[in-house]
């Protein structure tokens, strides 16, 4: 990467699962209504949750979804697939098998025309490595999503990395997840405690533990994690709401992560997509909790041209406002952070085709 980057505007479907699961909007829907208004030209999608039957898709369906898609104005980035190795009840899946599950998922993405395939965060080196060929095969990369509670700098990911560079395969690389660089507990969830009768008390503690462990920095190891989440758990029953305690555990480890922006530096080269991650905008038109005008500033500096998925998470737990002005907010801090870095957010449906495929055909350097 040289110079400075412009970054490609876009959003996961992922953002609008509540009023997707309230059947406000079909797919259809959704994907003009992102086109209509603006929220690309990327779209991103998770398969298994918006693809009625996948990863098997007829030549049908795909030629219609391209249709709509090149119709309304947006560009295919990233498809999300799962790597479920509890899919029997009696047993795991073998590695042999675990390969044919995702190649029939990375076949999928390229009929439905992505270039990139997210990976979950739990394959290992082996594997990735074992999907190498088979991603070249499709000519779709495997961006491995690094996700709260890991980092770019844990140890899991660096052996991914390191084995990257010995593969030497372009179609391996990352998605970078902004929730693993949170600076703070998201305000939005704190009210939708508030609204569950949590006291202010105990909101007041629940950040100041918070705080505690983004001062420490990322857990040390397993057990430093474990020893955190009790200590959420602990904190709920201490203050009258055992009730809380694990949901507060979760949140407060798996869902903030609180590594450092520049830890993404660790595997820079190697980031293919971005999932853009918050929970809330402000009064001010921020979001308190991410530090998106530093992240962005991160890519642009770093030469990164890629594509951005808006990824909210608020609507876990926030129904009392509209996830699309709240994306909308989002993304006009996106752009703010991007001219104030000198560079632009691409929000041109060609430009933004052109530039995508011109990002992945870069041959990585360490």
């Amino acid at each position: 990467m040289t110079g400075l980057g412009s970054p490609i505007q876009g959003v996961t479907l992922y953002s609008f699962t509540r009023a997707f699961h309230g059947r406000e909007y079909d797919l259809e829907q959704l994907i003009r209504k992102v086109g209509a208004e603006g929220y690309g030209p990327g779209l991103e999608i998770i398969g298994f949750s918006s693809f009625r039957g996948f990863p098997a898709v007829d030549d049908a369906f795909a030629g219609w979804f391209k249709d709509l898609v090149a119709e309304v104005g947006l560009v295919q980035t990233s498809l999300a697939i799962n790597a479920d190795i509890g899919i029997h009840r009696d047993r795991l899946l073998n590695q042999d098998e675990l390969i044919e599950y995702m190649r029939r998922q990375i076949e999928a993405a390229a009929i439905l025309g992505f270039p990139i395939a997210r990976v979950q965060i739990s394959i290992e080196p082996d594997s990735m490595e074992r999907l190498a060929p088979v991603a070249e095969q499709y000519g779709v990369t495997l961006a491995l999503e690094v996700h709260a509670d890991q980092y770019a700098s844990h140890p899991r990911i660096l052996a991914l990395r390191d084995r990257y560079e010995q593969v030497g395969s372009p179609f391996l690389g990352f998605t970078a997840d902004w929730g693993a660089t949170t600076v703070g507990f998201a305000p939005s969830l704190l009210e939708a405690y508030r609204r569950r009768g949590a006291s202010e008390e105990l909101l007041a503690k629940v950040v100041d533990l918070w705080n505690e462990f983004y001062e420490a920095g990322p857990p040390k190891d397993q057990a430093d994690h474990g020893q955190r989440f009790g200590r959420f758990i602990g904190l709920a029953a201490q203050n009258g709401r055992p009730d809380l305690g694990v949901d507060l555990g979760i949140n407060g480890t798996g869902l903030f992560g609180p590594a450092r922006v520049d830890d993404w530096l660790e595997i820079m080269p190697w980031i293919r997509h971005v999932h853009g991650k918050f929970f809330g905008i402000d009064e001010r038109g921020e979001e308190p909790s991410v530090p998106v005008r530093d992240l962005i500033r991160l890519l642009v500096e770093n030469g990164y041209d890629g594509a951005i998925s808006s990824e909210y998470e608020g609507w876990h737990w926030n129904f009392w406002q509209s996830p699309f002005e709240i994306i909308a907010g989002e993304q006009a801090v996106q752009r703010s952070a991007a001219e104030a870095a000198g560079s632009r957010m691409i929000t041109d449906a060609a430009e933004a085709r052109a530039q995508l495929a011109a990002h992945l055909a870069q041959p990585v350097h360490s």
